[in-house]
């Protein structure tokens, strides 16, 4: 992985995610960081942290997952601080919280920990992603459908995250995904059969279209026809799926390049997209990817309804000025994860990647670090 991308890495499960079992009970894969400036909003008095909790813990239901490197440009800070996520309410979201996740394992497992009730509201409480990010054929469709289902029961929107596209990762941290594009529409075709009929935001693929120049031009092409023929299928399936589309983040390629990158995958067609997502498993800060994603959506072209998501996980400080990507200090919490953003063509604020699981750093890779999950809570 060259300077100046982002990117998603796994081991298992996405860096910054839940994910689900796979065929032979292991988990699955995941996603990646990277950098911008912003303040550091006020911070909860610090809370000592034992040391027999201080190292990381995995979930049965949640697999390894790494992040990959990626130097981006320092740019200037934002005149005003990111919102830290308070605890969860009614009011904040109609998103769905999954209720296996290694955060909430954590939380029910230490309730006399110092740090329980800063992790337990902060974190455990929001709404996180679901990432798929094995090829297991057999039992995908059953899978999602576990998700999409406790999201329908639950009257909320479920966020899910299909990440097994063939080269994953260009063979980095996160490599694997399907054999190959035959094996992918197959699968990609099951996932679609679990969707249900309610609704529900699909993250098709990060990295998949921003990570692209590691690739000929022929599997550039082949892997775009892929991607369009992905969404397609999922809206044909269940026309209440809102399918949005690897943009990357602000500190990687120009909007124009993406935007161009995006058509060829079919990102601009109401057939197959409602936009595009940004800042996946990243630190960028809020402000300079909702001006990202509009110019891209505007390069982009399409419907007027094509609308951008964007991960604010861990970008309340925004991005490392050095570029480090992997488990940066300084790093915390951003805006909670929402369908109501209240900016024009940004349709959600998403926590892709759940706070608190290692890049591979402060912790084994995609294993939850109650120590790092404090460190960006408080």
């Amino acid at each position: 992985m060259v300077a100046v991308a982002s990117v998603v890495v796994a081991v298992g499960s996405a860096t910054g995610m839940l994910s689900v079992l796979g065929d032979d009970g292991g988990a699955a894969d995941a996603a990646r960081p990277e950098a911008t400036r912003s303040p550091r909003p006020h911070s909860l008095p610090v809370v000592p942290s034992p040391s027999a909790t201080a190292t990381a813990t995995a979930s049965p239901s949640v697999s390894k997952k790494a992040s990959s490197p990626r130097a981006s440009p320092e740019k200037k800070p934002e005149k005003r601080p990111e919102r830290k996520a308070p605890p969860a309410t009614e009011a904040s979201t109609r998103l769905y919280r999954h209720p296996d996740s290694q955060v909430l394992d954590w939380v029910r497992a230490h309730p006399d920990d110092p740090r329980h009730d800063v992790i337990g509201s902060r974190i455990a409480a929001h709404p996180a992603a679901v990432w798929f990010a094995d090829h297991t054929p057999a039992n995908i469709t059953a899978r999602v459908r576990a998700v999409t289902s406790g999201g329908a029961d639950a009257g909320r929107v479920p966020v899910v995250v299909p990440y097994v596209v063939p080269g994953r990762d260009c063979g980095g941290h996160s490599e694997g995904g399907a054999p190959d594009l035959d094996a992918y529409d197959a699968w990609i075709d099951r996932f679609a059969a679990g969707l249900g009929s309610g609704d529900v935001i699909v993250v098709l693929e990060p990295d998949s279209v921003a990570q692209a120049e590691c690739l000929s031009a022929g599997e550039r092409a082949d892997r775009f026809a892929s991607l369009a023929r992905a969404g397609r299928v999922m809206k044909d399936a269940n026309p209440r799926a809102r399918v949005y589309y690897d943009a990357g983040h602000s500190g990687w390629h120009a909007p124009a390049r993406q935007a161009g990158w995006l058509k060829q995958a079919g990102a601009a067609s109401a057939a197959s997209s409602d936009g595009i997502f940004s800042n996946v498993s990243n630190f960028h800060a809020t402000g300079d990817e909702v001006a990202y994603d509009r110019a891209v959506l505007d390069a982009l072209g399409g419907p007027a309804s094509l609308g951008a998501v964007i991960d604010t996980s861990r970008n309340g400080s925004g991005a490392p000025p050095d570029g480090q990507w992997c488990d940066p200090a300084g790093r915390t919490l951003g805006r909670a994860p929402t369908l109501s953003t209240g900016l024009g063509r940004v349709d959600a604020y998403l926590w892709v990647k759940l706070p608190g699981e290692s890049d591979g750093c402060k912790g084994e890779p995609g294993t939850f670090t109650p120590s790092y999950a404090y460190d960006l809570a408080r």
